[in-house]
């Protein structure tokens, strides 16, 4: 999975010996990343691109498997915008990047 078949932990152990407190398949990520590739997803918070996510996408997608799956993994606090939307009121989104 993610172009390559198993992964260094630094430390000589299989990321598969041990426990982790989600369940979450690689697979999953994979796919995850396909659909925000195939959307054409806009640059995260850190200013990433997809282009420069794919520059180490292994590495990448094994970074963010290995904290969504241990519990390490705090996505930024989103901050409430209101747009106006005319006559139907005021329109409330989320943003990470307090724009």
């Amino acid at each position: 999975m993610f172009g390559l078949g198993h992964w260094p932990t630094g430390n000589g152990r299989s990321p598969w010996t041990r426990q982790r407190p989600f369940k979450i398949p690689k697979r999953e990520v994979w796919e995850a990343f396909k659909h925000v590739k195939a959307n054409q997803g806009a640059a995260g918070v850190d200013g990433q691109s997809i282009a420069e996510f794919e520059a180490n996408l292994s590495g990448n997608l094994y970074k963010l498997w290995n904290r969504l799956s241990s519990g390490s993994y705090f996505p930024p606090p989103v901050r409430r915008v209101r747009y106006p939307e005319g006559e139907w009121g005021d329109a409330t989104v989320g943003r990470t990047d307090g724009g």
